[in-house]
């Protein structure tokens, strides 16, 4: 089970990268909430609340969605009810964004004030805007074992890798500013495509799932790390 369920989170990742993240979960424009029955985010795509951005558990932090915009969500989100025209206008259980929005009451914020960090951007939209992105995996320091996570270089922040734990997560985990780093090629390992980052004695191996992909970061890593900040078309133009 272990393994189908890590073989479909890497289908899913791929599939994000290939088609876009707007074309996997498109969003209903402001006007259409409520009246139109969103398409829900998978829950595999997420490893945090959408919304106020705590890690899910299976305990006491468990996900649900929104019958609205169709975020995935805590309890503590979406423990509020919206008549939705799409349902008959039946109350149905919505996240506190839309609540507002389609009732008109306001809500007591109790993180106000609260300042957006480096790590809180979202995967989706920096992954539309990104030089790269796509499912890695991060070994640790004795290379045996390592995490899988969604990887991205965004376009406005081109020196700096992004990782988070899954593709439609609301929040990196934690980033790599990537000046000055050297990458490192290495040999196939029991069919596993490797590679490393390393400054000083920080080392981070990565492991890709093709051999093509591998060269692909590998190259806007290094562009990343030689302080190269304009877009590669050009050098593409001439030439592998």
């Amino acid at each position: 089970q272990d393994a189908i369920d890590r073989k479909e989170k890497r289908s899913e990742t791929f599939k994000t990268a290939v088609h876009g993240l707007e074309t996997d979960t498109p969003a209903l424009k402001t006007e259409e909430l409520g009246r139109r029955a969103p398409q829900w985010v998978r829950d595999n795509l997420v490893t945090m609340c959408m919304r106020c951005k705590e890690p899910f558990n299976a305990i006491t932090r468990r996900r649900h969605h929104c019958r609205a915009c169709g975020y995935v969500v805590c309890a503590r989100c979406s423990d509020y009810k919206a008549e939705l025209q799409y349902d008959g206008n039946r109350p149905n259980r919505v996240c506190q964004e839309c609540y507002i929005f389609l009732t008109g009451h306001t809500v007591l914020e109790d993180r106000e004030g609260k300042h957006k960090g480096i790590l809180e951007k979202g995967a989706a939209e920096v992954s539309s805007r990104s030089l790269l992105c796509s499912s890695l995996q991060l070994l640790d320091k004795n290379g045996k074992g390592g995490t899988r996570g969604w990887f991205v270089i965004p376009q406005d922040d081109p020196l700096v890798l992004y990782i988070y734990a899954a593709p439609q997560d609301v929040r990196a985990h934690t980033s790599i500013p990537l000046l000055g780093y050297e990458v490192r090629d290495m040999p196939q390992s029991e069919s596993r495509h490797l590679f490393q980052l390393a400054q000083s004695r920080q080392v981070f191996t990565f492991v890709a799932d093709t051999e093509e992909l591998k060269r692909r970061w590998m190259r806007a890593m290094a562009r990343s790390a030689a302080g190269i900040t304009h877009p590669e078309e050009e050098e593409d133009d001439a030439g592998p």
